[in-house]
């Protein structure tokens, strides 16, 4: 029964995307504007789905716009429907443990990064945002979301998964805390409108391009302030999420690998990963 309720619970709510994505091409792109604005666009086709390989440039990509100094950085996607669909399910399916702990950790290390960091984030969401495509986008201080047939929110216990206290914390700091709980309990994906309303996002926009430029419009708002009383004040307000996260790392690490061993939750996986091959073979 609880097999079959994950089975019904992965054809509702991954309709329109896929899990997997193949290689090929530079996963990410970075560039800086004259203004000092950086803008870091995912291109892993076809979905964005988070791997070792692109969480690891993501990584190196936030190191360089620190280096850098720039005052502020735009997330994007270069897919036109998907921002990110989370994380890829290959990198959990039968894994070599080895490599799964430096996925987990590398994952933490993105996070800490663009939760903490000193410089301006914001996120222009041009497509669907579940699971780890959520967390990245509430990880930024704004969010743009492009109008249209497109979800976002954390929906882990859609598939028997339990969200890290990470995304769990990080959508407490976004959104109200019982509409989080709700949100979090239900497996829960917000229509825009529906992320507007709970501040899930901050605006909408018409296209790829305005979503940049509303994200460009915040990142200015504060030319006129001091940087270093803006960055103290920010890492003041996520200090604890940030403290909470440094002191539990190797037991959140240690989580996710007893999760990976379990062998329900390999076989809830198979399951989900067939559901996807089929639906990717009807398109």
């Amino acid at each position: 029964m609880f097999l079959r309720t994950i089975v019904n619970n992965a054809k509702r709510f991954a309709p329109n995307i896929r899990a997997m994505s193949s290689q090929g091409g530079p996963l990410v792109d970075l560039t800086v504007d004259n203004d000092g604005v950086a803008i870091l666009t995912m291109q892993r086709p076809p979905v964005n789905s988070l791997n070792l390989d692109l969480l690891k440039e993501i990584s190196k990509s936030l190191d360089e716009v620190a280096k850098n100094k720039s005052k502020g950085l735009i997330l994007t996607s270069s897919s036109p429907t998907v921002f990110s669909a989370g994380l890829d399910i290959m990198e959990m399916y039968k894994p070599d443990l080895k490599r799964a702990e430096e996925f987990w950790t590398t994952l933490q290390d993105v996070w800490f990064k663009l939760f903490g960091s000193n410089f301006v984030t914001a996120a222009a969401i041009n497509g669907h945002a579940p699971a780890g495509g959520c967390l990245l986008s509430m990880s930024c201080e704004y969010r743009v979301m492009v109008s249209g047939k497109f979800t976002i929110g954390l929906n882990e216990t859609a598939l028997g998964v339990v969200a890290s206290t990470c995304f769990m914390d990080t959508m407490f700091h976004t959104i109200p805390m019982r509409e989080a709980e709700y949100a979090l309990t239900t497996a829960r994906m917000f229509t825009v409108d529906e992320a507007l309303k709970v501040r899930l996002i901050d605006e909408t926009a018409t296209d790829k391009a305005d979503a940049i430029s509303k994200c460009k419009d915040f990142i200015e708002k504060f030319d006129n302030i001091p940087p270093l009383a803006r960055s103290i004040t920010k890492q003041k307000i996520r200090q604890g999420p940030i403290e909470r996260h440094q002191q539990n790392r190797k037991a959140d690490l240690d989580e996710f690998l007893s999760y990976l061993k379990h062998p329900k939750v390999q076989q809830t996986l198979e399951m989900y990963i067939q559901i996807l091959k089929m639906k990717s073979s009807k398109k």
